[in-house]
């Protein structure tokens, strides 16, 4: 592993355990077994890097909505968040903690959450034979936004109760 892929997957674990505010650049050193002076070096700033960090989980994030219904949307973000944790979306609390302010960050979380919706939007599509169903692909981003936060206190459960009514949705919108 090359430093700075070294760098970044120490960053993100911490970012995601601790946030972004409270992860100062001493911390990261350590977590990542380097100086700061090589830390700098690769990451450039802290905004940089929680900006890599996002980059990289973004691109980690891509293949698991690569998929052509409902059902494997819903399944696939349960899937991700038992395999990476159930503490809420990394890109919205990034947002959150820089309050929209970092147009870097910001790019970065708009970027990926422009790439869901458009892949619902797709999947909406797919599900209703091709119509076109903003409403519909809005609702299901907000449920699909919203297992992703309750997961955090409600267990991966929350995902289930957020597919059944994705799912009730799909089914009204076809009749």
């Amino acid at each position: 592993m090359d430093t700075k892929t070294k760098l970044i997957s120490a960053a993100e674990q911490l970012f995601d355990r601790h946030g972004f505010t409270a992860t100062g650049m001493d911390k990261l050193t350590k977590a990542a077994g380097m100086s700061s002076r090589t830390l700098y070096k690769h990451a450039g700033s802290k905004t940089a890097l929680i900006t890599d960090v996002l980059k990289e989980r973004h691109r980690r994030f891509l293949p698991l909505i690569e998929v052509d219904s409902v059902d494997a949307l819903f399944d696939a973000l349960e899937e991700w968040i038992r395999s990476e944790s159930a503490r809420g979306c990394l890109f919205l609390r990034a947002y959150g903690e820089t309050g929209g302010d970092t147009p870097a960050i910001t790019e970065a979380v708009l970027a990926h959450k422009a790439r869901l919706y458009e892949k619902i939007q797709d999947i909406v599509a797919i599900e209703t034979d091709g119509q076109e169903m903003p409403e519909l692909a809005e609702q299901i981003l907000i449920l699909y936004e919203g297992a992703t936060a309750a997961a955090i206190y409600r267990s991966p459960e929350a995902i289930a109760s957020a597919h059944k009514a994705a799912s009730a949705l799909l089914k009204q919108a076809r009749s």
